[in-house]
């Protein structure tokens, strides 16, 4: 009679049998001084043999060309050549509350710090950076040999290290920033406000405020503009890197006002420096400013006879209120002296400027003052001095401005202050050729084509 399950248990033996007798000849070809008996190898045709060796010799050549292949992709490979030159690049901007001390240290020490910005005082005061204004270090194995700073827009100061016998020391200089100029032609019709229809045209804002300051002293932008109103201009456009980089000069502007033809050329006046005269050479600059503000409007104008708005009583306003938002830049309409800087009861925070021949202005209610203003410094016309407020006695935002001549409160929107100097009798003659040729371009439109490989720029010089 069959035991159960025996069947099965013989056929479980087998496979357990064989595992055993591998586990012993594994253990029995460990034991020292007993060396196993070699498999015998497998039984192959001869033309399997011949196949697998040719194969092998295929993948060892395959293998050994692999790697001449990127042992000579090592040798040739550049990035690997700037890696062991040790040369780094590095780029930023300034940031708000840097000092040239603070972003130097991490690759120089406090003596060289300090050898490096002697060595920039004559040329220009590291100082005197400014935030957002663009940076470049040129490192060569971790020690820096070179530093860039953009001053401006037209030049860079530019600070290397050289090595003198077996001393180094740095060396400072100016360099203009080379652009590729386009000279091109942008024109319009204002329907609300200049700034409004040069947005409108795909242009900056500031190009507008450049067209205004042409005309500031011919025209009143915030009395006087009115829809129908036109302009016509050639600009400079600046590239760098292929990026605009903002307007540079404008050689030419057409601006007709209620119907009245405004022209204004560029040209060097007897100082040598640019300035705009009209057709007939007389210079488009006067001793005062249309306005101290570019852009606004005026909600109360001189009287002898005005409701007071806080004390309620009927008295003189002897200036000008312009409203405007808190912190609107205000610009002295005039070169001059500031007398006073500071507080007063109902004037607020407010600034007084002297003038030549008499003259003196007053800005009052402001919000703050422009940083560096002091009392006894000096200002130059269309200089930002402060910022519109609501200090003193004041219902909002506005600047109330005033001007006197010899101790005499004057009107400022019937002030008619004298030219500057215009083109002399001996440059006459150049400058209508200047006018004909400008004046020629801008009926006919620039090309587009003309470009410059520098902007030429007296380096501080804001083009115009």
């Amino acid at each position: 009679m069959p035991i159960p399950g025996l069947k099965d248990k013989k056929k479980l033996a087998i496979p357990i049998a064989a595992v055993l007798l591998v586990a012993g000849a594994a253990l029995f070809a460990s034991l020292p001084g007993k060396t196993p008996e070699p498999a015998p190898p497998p039984t192959i045709s001869g033309e399997t043999a011949e196949k697998a060796t040719d194969e092998k010799e295929a993948g060892e050549t395959a293998e050994w060309f692999e790697d001449e292949q990127a042992r000579a992709g090592e040798d040739n490979a550049p990035e690997e050549e700037a890696e062991d030159d040790g040369e780094e690049i590095i780029q930023g901007e300034i940031a708000r509350g840097d000092t040239m001390g603070g972003l130097l240290r991490q690759w120089l020490s406090p003596a060289r710090i300090q050898s490096l910005l002697a060595a920039c005082t004559d040329i220009y005061s590291l100082g005197r950076i400014r935030a957002g204004q663009p940076y470049l270090v040129h490192l060569e194995q971790g020690d820096l040999t070179r530093f860039e700073y953009e001053i401006d827009d037209t030049q860079r100061l530019v600070v290397t290290r050289e090595i003198v016998g077996e001393t180094s020391r740095w060396k400072a200089s100016l360099e203009k920033i080379a652009y590729s100029v386009t000279l091109i032609k942008v024109e319009g019709a204002i329907n609300s406000n200049l700034f409004d229809t040069m947005t409108q045209l795909g242009e900056s804002p500031a190009l507008a405020m450049r067209l205004a300051d042409i005309f500031a002293w011919e025209i009143n932008f915030i009395r006087d503009i009115q829809p129908g109103d036109s302009f016509r201009l050639l600009v400079e456009k600046r590239y760098r890197d292929g990026m605009f980089k903002g307007y540079g000069h404008i050689p030419v502007a057409e601006f007709i006002n209620k119907k009245v033809r405004f022209e204004g050329f560029l040209f060097k006046d007897s100082f040598g420096n640019n300035a705009f005269f009209n057709a007939g050479g007389e210079s488009l600059r006067r001793a005062f400013l249309k306005s101290p503000l570019a852009f606004t409007r005026i909600s109360s104008r001189y009287s002898h006879a005005r409701l007071h708005p806080i004390l309620n009583t009927v008295r003189p306003h002897l200036g000008v209120d312009y409203a405007a938002p808190a912190g609107t830049p205000v610009r002295a309409v005039g070169s001059g002296t500031v007398t006073f800087r500071g507080y007063g009861q109902g004037a607020g925070n407010y600034i007084t400027l002297k003038h030549p021949n008499g003259y003196e202005s007053m800005y009052m209610h402001l919000n703050g003052f422009a940083r560096g203003l002091k009392q006894g410094g000096r200002v130059r016309q269309g200089e930002t001095i402060g910022y519109v407020g609501s200090t003193g006695y004041s219902t909002g935002p506005h600047l109330d401005f005033r001007l006197k001549r010899n101790g005499h409160f004057l009107n400022p929107e019937k002030v008619l202050s004298p030219r500057d100097e215009s083109v002399s009798a001996a440059k006459l003659a150049e400058f209508k050729k200047v006018r004909d040729t400008q004046r020629e371009l801008l009926a006919e439109g620039a090309d587009g084509g003309e470009t410059r490989a520098e902007l030429e720029t007296t380096p501080g010089e804001n083009p115009r």
